[in-house]
């Protein structure tokens, strides 16, 4: 694959994400939508490696990404602190792998300890997404390298920094030639490509839904069946379905209540959400909707992180984007379907205390 190629499973979307008011007629999606999901085809049908179970869920194929002799120098960048601007940063600080691919902030700490503008949400299963970011301002996980390394308050630096660092070292000068043609020397396109590989190894198959999914009657305890049930009749596949169960569409948080009138404290630029991207009133309060494969251990949620719990985000949704007042028991067993999101990354769960 060309460097800078798309994933042949991404190539349906290759005109990238939503400009514009262009999906301006989807402001009212969610109570819609609910119409058309239930009981709906599955959604992207042709990764769905293996399913038994028509669903509007699809489990991730294993050997979704074939890997790629990148991701080795990839991982290594992903985790290198010197490509920040102050040597005390890197990728893993944000998103350390061990912790589920986020650091469990609401807001993150970057170079002289700065604090960011947004919730990190988690690098696991990023490639499977339409966009990357919360206004999902780049295309993919090679586009978006630029952002978190050029922003100051993150990794502050800058191309011409980071390039010179990487040719003084020796074995990344090797690497870069090996894996590149033989480049005389390393370019950002290089970097973008060799961490985009690695990211692109960060896809969490095997979770319990998954096995229901693929036939496995026992994966799934009846409680988490019940939630499953409740979750698709409540509407919430109208935005969460297809292999990342979310990050395939852009919707405005507060579509039936006033979010951010309720929350209680000012509006920052980081709420905007796509409208920073398009300034088209439509996508005031827009943003990416976010997978939930894995949720149960990637609090605190949604981009301003205010949400601690799990319970506390699924109440939020209920009454926000469905218009309706949770019962405990709703909140009971959506919690327990969610927990069966919760994949495996090199040989362990997500969140276990394992990465690299």
């Amino acid at each position: 694959m060309p460097v800078g190629a798309r994933p042949p499973h991404l190539e349906a979307r290759a005109s990238g994400p939503p400009r514009g008011g262009a999906s301006r007629g989807r402001r009212w999606i969610a109570p819609l939508a609910v119409l058309l999901c239930l009981g709906a085809a599955p959604v992207s049908a042709e990764i769905g490696d293996g399913a038994r179970r028509s669903e509007p869920i699809t489990p991730i194929a294993p050997a979704l990404f074939p890997p790629k002799p990148q991701a080795e120098l990839g991982r290594r960048l992903f985790n290198d602190t010197g490509l920040s601007g102050d040597g005390s940063v890197s990728c893993a600080s944000c998103h350390p792998l061990a912790k589920g691919g986020m650091d469990g902030r609401a807001r993150s700490v970057g170079v002289g300890g700065q604090l960011g503008v947004i919730n990190a949400p988690t690098v696991f299963n990023s490639a499977l997404q339409f966009a990357q970011f919360w206004d999902a301002r780049a295309s993919d996980v090679r586009a978006q390298v630029d952002g978190p390394l050029l922003d100051p308050r993150e990794m502050g630096t800058d191309w011409k920094r980071v390039i010179a660092y990487l040719e003084s070292d020796e074995r990344y000068r090797a690497a870069f030639k090996e894996h590149y043609d033989g480049a005389r020397r390393i370019e950002p396109r290089h970097v973008r490509d060799a961490i985009g590989s690695f990211v692109e190894t960060l896809v969490t198959p095997g979770s319990p839904f998954d096995r229901w999914l693929q036939g496995d009657d026992d994966a799934l305890s009846a409680e988490q069946l019940a939630g499953y049930g409740r979750f698709k009749s409540l509407g919430c596949v109208a935005c969460h379905q297809g292999v990342a169960v979310g990050g395939n569409m852009l919707q405005r948080f507060g579509i039936l209540g006033d979010y951010f009138a309720d929350r209680g404290t000012p509006i920052e630029k980081a709420d905007m959400g796509r409208f920073n991207v398009t300034r088209d009133e439509a996508d005031r309060h827009r943003f990416k909707v976010p997978s939930l494969r894995n949720v149960a251990v990637t609090a605190p949620y949604f981009h301003d992180g205010s949400a601690a719990t799990l319970e506390d985000a699924v109440r939020v949704m209920i009454k926000y984007q469905l218009g309706r007042r949770a019962t405990d028991d709703d909140i009971r067993l959506l919690v327990a379907f969610l927990e069966s999101l919760t994949g495996e990354w090199g040989g362990q769960p997500v969140g276990g205390g394992e990465g690299r």
